[in-house]
């Protein structure tokens, strides 16, 4: 998958220490799931905490699971889910703001690490 908020198979605790690192309201990422094999989870932060979503994925289709009372929305792709939950009052805890990109995660030097010179 393509998209550079899209993190793969990492841990839960990984989520949430790039997440609190990114520490604004509204950061947001997708991984894979650890508990539900093929489902994938939308973890955003709002006041320190972080709230994860499962998306279910049926007949290349995704499907997120929100708060109760809201209807379920079907998407074609998950970039147009992510449009959809950056405007509010959608059912999400807070709106989609910063995306967590993985870039911005894997671009951590090891310690020790020279940079060599041409």
């Amino acid at each position: 998958m393509d998209l550079p908020f899209f993190h793969g198979k990492i841990t839960r605790r990984t989520c949430e220490e790039l997440l609190s690192k990114k520490g604004k309201n509204g950061s947001y990422l997708i991984r894979e799931s650890e508990s539900l094999e093929g489902a994938l989870c939308l973890c955003v932060l709002f006041e320190k905490v972080i709230y994860t979503y499962r998306h279910l994925q049926t007949n290349f289709i995704f499907l997120l699971q929100t708060s109760e009372g809201f209807p379920e929305n079907i998407f074609r792709t998950l970039k147009d889910l992510i449009y959809n939950y950056e405007k509010p009052n959608q059912g999400l805890v807070i709106n989609l703001h910063y995306p967590v990109k993985k870039q911005e995660a894997s671009h951590r030097k090891p310690k020790g690490c020279v940079k060599s010179m041409p």
